[in-house]
């Protein structure tokens, strides 16, 4: 009997001292195979002069070696922004191969190194009415928005307002998007009481890439905003519009990152 308890001690105690070990996330990853999780933005340079210029964005989810993304494609006309595209592949170590499911008789691949918060390679174009294209490609994994935001939106002619905001990203959704939850706080002499109003592509408040929407409503009105996020600063600068109230206005608007990034 006190050898079988010995036993079970020293199980015991090399579960919670090994296993617990690991940090979140990176317990089913292979050794020296990045941990690509997350948003991604990407763009890439045809080597056919062209005025469409492929862009994509969305989330990739990773299980070991094994990728699996949905990404929306926007700049091109073979493509339509509005659909959802399924990309999957492998990683071998720090190399990786994927392609998409057939879009048009489209179907995308890429191949190229990476780290876990970069890509660098090539894709190509097989089928459909890309047929044949092809070049270099790059892309970066966009840091959690989870943060304290001050936004000003200023309307010629108008008299500027602030909003703060406390964001939350949310996980990945089937339109490769994250949701964006959080308050909002507003003080002016059109609106008193804002509450941000959640979503995914193509509608609410949500993050695709470096594309953040935000859709919040008022007490006299709603303020929808698209822009594009400066991975490097977090400043996030679009367009916005006010209607449905007695104030409605387009204008521009800067939003800025309070909190901490993360990756």
């Amino acid at each position: 009997m006190k050898q079988l308890a010995s036993i079970l001690c020293i199980s015991t105690i090399a579960v919670l001292c090994g296993c617990g070990a690991q940090k979140p996330g990176t317990s089913s990853l292979p050794p020296n195979v990045p941990n690509m999780a997350g948003n991604w933005q990407f763009n890439a340079t045809s080597v056919n002069p062209a005025p469409n210029s492929l862009i994509l964005a969305g989330a990739i989810r990773q299980t070991g070696a094994s990728i699996a993304a949905k990404v929306h494609v926007d700049g091109y006309t073979c493509f339509d922004r509005q659909s959802t595209i399924s990309v999957a592949g492998t990683l071998t170590g720090n190399k990786i191969s994927l392609t998409s499911t057939s879009v048009g008789g489209q179907v995308l691949k890429i191949t190229g190194t990476v780290t876990d918060t970069s890509l660098s390679g090539d894709y190509s174009i097989e089928g459909g009415c890309a047929d044949g294209d092809h070049g270099s490609i790059s892309a970066l994994k966009i840091p959690s928005i989870t943060s304290s935001v001050s936004a000003t939106f200023t309307a010629p002619g108008k008299t500027p307002f602030d909003l703060a905001l406390q964001l939350t990203q949310g996980n990945d959704d089937s339109a490769g998007t994250f949701a964006l939850t959080g308050s909002a706080t507003v003080s002016t002499s059109c609106f008193n009481s804002a509450v941000l109003t959640s979503g995914k592509f193509p509608a609410g408040s949500y993050i695709l890439g470096t594309s953040v929407a935000l859709q919040i409503a008022t007490n006299n009105g709603t303020v929808s905003f698209l822009g594009t996020m400066d991975p490097v600063s977090g400043e996030i600068d679009g367009d916005y519009v006010v209607s449905g109230g007695t104030c409605n206005e387009t204008g521009t608007a800067v939003l800025t990152m309070v909190g901490m990034w993360d990756y």
